[in-house]
C-alpha cells in the first residue's frame, strides 16, 4: 500500500498543476463543496483516469487524500468487484457534496452486487449525503441495471414514499430523482410511479409535495412515456 500512497501523492501533485480558481468558484455556485478542490473539468479527469487504468488499491489511496478531484478519480478507476460493504460505507460517510456522491453511484457503486442492499440500508441513515446516496443509487440502477425485473424496483416504492418527507435539499432531490428514473424504466413502472407520486402528494410536508408534483409533471409528459417504452424495448432485446 506504501507504493500506492506514493503514487497517489504524485497524481495529486499532477492534478494541482491544473488548479483553476474560476472553476472552483463555479463549483461553489452549483452547490459543490470547493474545500480541497483543484478545479479540473470532468472530461480532464476522465482522460487522466483512462491513462491510469483500473486500480483498486490506488483508488483507495487517492480517496484518502481528501482532494475532490482525487476522489472523483478514485471512483473512476476503482474495480467494482473489489468493493466491500465496509469500503462502500466509509466512502458514503465521507461524501461532502452531491457531485462526489453521484459520481460514485454512476461510475462504481451500481455495478456492485451489494448495490440494492446498500439502497435499503442507507435509506434510513441520518447523515444527509449517506441518505442521498441510497436514492441516487436507486436512480442510477433504474437506468443501468438492464437485467433486473420491474418487480425489484417496485419494492423500492415503499421506501421512496417513506422518506419523501425529508426536507433536506440533497435528500429530497435524490428521492425525486429515484422516483422519476424508476418511472421511466418501463410503461408498467411509469404508471405505478404515478400512483406512488399521487400518494406522496397527500403527505403534510413541503418536501413531499415538491417531490410528487415534479415527478407527476415529468412522468405524465409525452417524453417520459416515450423514454419508458424505449427502455423497455431495449431490455427485452437483450
Amino acid at each position: 500500500m506504501a507504493n500506492e500512497s506514493k503514487r497517489a501523492e504524485e497524481i495529486v501533485a499532477e492534478l494541482r498543476k491544473h488548479t483553476n480558481q474560476k472553476n472552483i468558484d463555479g463549483m461553489a455556485r452549483f452547490g459543490i463543496t470547493s474545500k480541497n478542490a483543484i478545479g479540473m473539468s470532468m472530461p480532464e479527469m476522465r482522460g487522466m483516469a483512462k491513462k491510469i487504468g483500473k486500480d483498486h488499491l490506488l483508488a483507495i489511496a487517492l480517496w484518502k487524500t481528501d482532494v475532490y478531484e482525487a476522489r472523483v478519480l478514485a471512483a473512476l478507476i476503482d474495480e467494482s468487484e473489489e468493493l466491500t460493504s465496509s469500503q462502500m460505507d466509509a466512502w458514503a460517510s465521507g461524501f461532502d457534496s452531491w457531485a462526489v456522491c453521484d459520481v460514485c453511484c454512476m461510475e462504481l457503486f451500481w455495478k456492485s452486487p451489494l448495490a440494492y442492499e446498500k439502497c435499503l440500508e442507507w435509506s434510513k441513515h441520518k447523515e444527509e449525503f449517506v441518505k442521498r446516496t441510497a436514492f441516487s443509487l436507486m436512480a442510477v440502477l433504474a437506468v443501468h441495471d438492464k437485467k433486473s425485473p420491474d418487480s425489484r424496483f417496485e419494492k423500492l416504492f415503499s421506501i421512496i414514499e417513506r422518506e419523501a418527507d425529508d426536507e433536506r435539499n440533497f435528500v429530497r432531490k435524490a428521492v425525486n430523482w429515484a422516483l422519476r428514473q424508476i418511472g421511466k424504466r418501463s410503461e408498467n413502472l411509469r404508471v405505478k410511479a404515478l400512483v406512488v407520486a399521487k400518494k406522496i402528494r397527500t403527505h403534510d410536508s413541503k418536501a413531499a409535495r415538491w417531490i410528487a408534483n415534479d415527478a407527476i409533471r415529468e412522468l405524465e409528459g409525452e417524453t417520459a412515456k416515450k423514454v419508458a417504452k424505449i427502455r423497455e424495448k431495449m431490455r427485452k432485446k437483450k
